[in-house]
């Protein structure tokens, strides 16, 4: 087969104690996943439910990494989240069979172009250009399930610039891990190679040129990002 012009190259991730690297297919993503993230974006817990959006995959960075403050906003904001790889393929799949799935997870940052969502939100518009964005999705090298087993509690913090931003637990997920696996997989087919970002926890705020952010995710690693221009 033949191209008219080079593809871009599939991107991957580094998966930690191993040479070979994780391919990435699609990014799947959970808005409205931690109550009080919700409380904090002036919604009501108990009505608005976990949504779903994508990246491209291409919006993926393996971090430690530098890359550009974003293009197009004024107020681009960092959520921290756990990221779950899969490592099989699964359609409407059943609770015994979702661990299996499970490859590794991965500490993420969800960078959200926060002008262009409030526009989007009061045109009830897609959330496109305000989520999926180049360079939107910094990631750590992948951890194995394998080795850490599959995970329903462990802190997540993010620090900018050596000050503490966002605290939470997973254990505060609305829909957890497994339960996130398993609705997913009524919506699309899923295949190895899909991450899925499960949401952030509260304490979301914007970056500036010059920050440099620190993730961690108990456990699973951790994440350096710096924002340069």
């Amino acid at each position: 087969m033949s191209f008219i012009f080079d593809p871009d190259p599939q991107p991957s991730i580094g998966i930690i104690g191993e040479e070979s690297r994780f391919p990435v297919r699609r990014v799947y993503n959970v808005a409205r996943n931690y109550k009080k993230h919700v409380i904090e974006m002036g919604g009501d817990p108990e009505i608005f439910t976990p949504a779903y959006f994508l990246k491209p995959r291409d919006a993926i960075v393996e971090c430690p990494a530098e890359i550009p403050y974003p293009m197009g906003t004024e107020d681009c904001h960092y959520e921290i989240e756990l990221v779950i790889a899969l490592g099989r393929d699964g359609v409407n799949v059943t609770p015994s069979e979702v661990e299996d799935m499970i490859y590794g997870y991965a500490v993420g940052l969800d960078l959200t172009r926060r002008d262009l969502q409030a526009i989007a939100k009061k045109k009830a518009a897609p959330w496109d250009t305000s989520k999926a964005f180049d360079r939107s999705a910094p990631i750590s090298q992948i951890r194995k399930a394998s080795e850490i087993r599959h995970l329903k509690s462990g802190s997540i913090w993010l620090n900018v610039n050596g000050e503490k931003r966002q605290e939470g637990d997973i254990s505060d997920l609305i829909v957890p891990v497994c339960e996130l696996i398993l609705d997913l997989s009524k919506l699309f087919e899923l295949k190895a190679g899909d991450l899925i970002f499960t949401g952030t926890p509260e304490g979301v705020g914007p970056i500036h040129k010059g920050d440099h952010l620190e993730g961690v995710v108990e456990g699973v690693g951790e994440l350096s990002l710096k924002i340069f221009r």
